[in-house]
């Protein structure tokens, strides 16, 4: 497989967050009653509080598939996965307790996490039909920062279920969103699962030659 050229630089890495530190980082902004990104809400600021006990909640309750484990131990080369995404983000609270468990497995995985609309050429690089869904992340070598591939921003099932839902609304956003969370509910994340199972195969090629 080819490594594509990226944006990112090795300033880019190292003003990224680990996950420590982005959750202390939300804990800061909360108590001030603040969330990432220029636009203050409080509704977003809600949403954000949501979003950290959604993580709570996974951190302790996530498991991964066995095979995914194995897949994920075959990894030989140092990687950095860097994972762009914004705190009010509810999609990224779903999975970010997962990229943490899988990172954990493998300590060749180094995995950062950077605020998208702190960071727009790298953002404007990972653009999903031209929007900046998050969350992104691109799995990178970490000596060359060579890009290998990257996810995102949703399963293609919840992807294709946003895409039908901005062609066509049949219901306020807001129901739309509570639809799309009891999605992942029902899910746990086994189509996340599924998806990084596939993309180690071709990432890590070299391990099935």
């Amino acid at each position: 497989m080819e490594n594509l050229t990226t944006v990112i630089t090795h300033e880019h890495i190292e003003a990224a967050y680990s996950y420590e530190e982005y959750r202390t980082m939300l804990d800061e902004l909360l108590a001030s009653n603040q969330t990432t990104g220029p636009k203050q809400t409080p509704e977003l600021v809600q949403i954000t509080k949501l979003n950290i006990q959604r993580m709570h909640r996974l951190d302790k309750t996530a498991v991964l598939h066995a095979s995914l484990v194995e897949k994920l131990k075959l990894v030989q080369d140092n990687w950095i996965w860097l994972v762009i995404l914004e705190a009010w983000c509810g999609d990224a609270a779903q999975f970010i307790p997962y990229f943490v468990k899988m990172a954990h497995v493998n300590e060749n995985i180094s995995l950062k996490f950077m605020l998208r609309d702190e960071n727009p050429e790298v953002m404007d690089r990972y653009l999903t039909n031209g929007t900046r869904s998050i969350p992104k992340l691109i799995c990178l070598q970490s000596d060359t920062l060579a890009e290998i591939g990257t996810w995102g921003p949703r399963p293609a099932t919840a992807q294709q279920m946003v895409m039908e839902h901005k062609k066509n609304p049949q219901m306020a956003n807001r129901e739309f969103t509570e639809m799309l969370h009891t999605w992942y509910t029902k899910d746990k994340a086994q189509q996340l699962q599924q998806e990084f199972e596939e993309l180690l195969v071709k990432w890590n090629h070299k391990a099935y030659v």
